[in-house]
């Protein structure tokens, strides 16, 4: 199943991404007298686990099942995305996890995985702007995918790591490079405003199965940059959870940027770099995620 939220009257408002379009899941609950779902939201929805998840479904069934409910399908075209996740309690992402980008920027292999934090302020949503600070010069592209948690995760092992898992998405995780090596510490030119990019959907981890064999790519007004596969990564989806689980307790709604591929600005030759510029239109596609779109602009 394909979660997402848009924004109506001032608020995000849950949805289920179908072929026959996006239903309107508190329509669609109180049409089908389930009115205690229509409040329903993307953080109660990830909590609930199976038994809301079944409800979600029987919802969609209803609404597309049905022509006398097509007024409760809404045109995915005309709708304004919000993020994936609205409220994640923590937002973990993983540096320098893809072999050939490590390669690319003349970083050696990470023994474990090298953590740090975006916060809420990054969140964006597809096709939403993000406007480029004035105090950076170097904004960078990095297509990732997105493990949502499922479950509240406390030393899990790798082997039951994707137990935990409720989806995943396509991140971007724009960094302003001139800010990020200013000091030791990655967090200034990683959490700008809107600078984590997140969705079209969420993705239950059902319909993706195995996240370590995702093609993932990202392109700059057309012209693709970064194509690889999930594969090429250092430390996998369950290991990177097993990880973070023994230091820290995951809860549901937590987001984990995976790290990104190579052929980010920053790993062409110095004379090569051209950082993303208002009017950028940049887009990371990753299989079975959906594609996720964003405009840079001038603040």
């Amino acid at each position: 199943m394909k979660l997402l939220n848009y924004v109506q009257d001032g608020g995000y408002r849950l949805g289920i991404h179908t072929d026959a379009g996006v239903v309107d899941v508190a329509g669609a609950a109180t049409a089908s007298g389930q009115a205690e779902l229509a409040g329903l939201n993307i953080h109660q929805a990830i909590s609930g686990g199976d038994a809301v998840l079944d409800k979600l479904l029987n919802l969609a069934g209803f609404a597309t099942g049905n022509p006398d409910n097509s007024h409760l399908l809404l045109d995915e075209a005309g709708l304004t995305f919000g993020p994936a996740v609205t409220q994640p309690a923590k937002i973990l992402c993983v540096g320098l996890n893809y072999r050939k980008h490590a390669v690319e920027t003349g970083s050696a292999i990470p023994q474990t995985p090298i953590l740090f934090s975006k916060f809420n302020n990054a969140l964006a949503g597809h096709q939403e702007e993000v406007p480029l600070p004035a105090v950076t010069q170097q904004v960078d592209y990095e297509a990732e995918l997105a493990i949502v948690i499922g479950r509240t995760a406390s030393n899990v092992s790798k082997e039951e790591a994707l137990n935990y898992v409720f989806g995943y998405c396509c991140a971007n995780d724009l960094s302003a490079r001139d800010l990020q090596f200013k000091t030791q510490q990655w967090l200034l030119g990683k959490t700008c405003d809107k600078f984590a990019p997140v969705g079209p959907y969420l993705v239950t981890a059902d319909e993706v199965r195995e996240p370590n064999k995702l093609r993932i790519s990202c392109s700059v007004n057309g012209e693709v940059r970064q194509s690889s596969n999930t594969s090429d990564m250092i430390f996998h989806c369950d290991e990177i959870i097993s990880y973070a689980s023994q230091h820290m307790t995951l809860e549901p709604g937590d987001i984990i940027l995976t790290g990104t591929p190579e052929g980010v600005v920053l790993g062409y030759p110095p004379e090569k770099q051209v950082y993303l510029q208002a009017g950028d239109v940049v887009t990371v596609e990753i299989e079975k995620l959906g594609i996720l779109t964003n405009t840079m602009t001038a603040i």
